[in-house]
């Protein structure tokens, strides 16, 4: 039913994209998203450097 997708495809689908959107709004959900993975990435680090900064304050 369905075919894999390849490069004209996704051509073809950047471009209703970009057309619908625009480019600077797709540069700025690119850039929030981008701010959001960074922040949850720090937030799963953050509990772990948190208790290491602790062991090493402690000794």
């Amino acid at each position: 039913m369905f075919r894999s997708l390849g490069w004209p495809e996704l051509l073809g689908i950047l471009v209703i994209v970009v057309l619908i959107f625009g480019v600077g709004r797709i540069g700025k959900i690119s850039k929030e998203i981008g701010a959001s993975i960074r922040t949850f990435k720090e937030g799963l680090k953050g509990d772990d450097a948190k208790d290491e900064s602790d062991q090493v304050k402690k000794e």
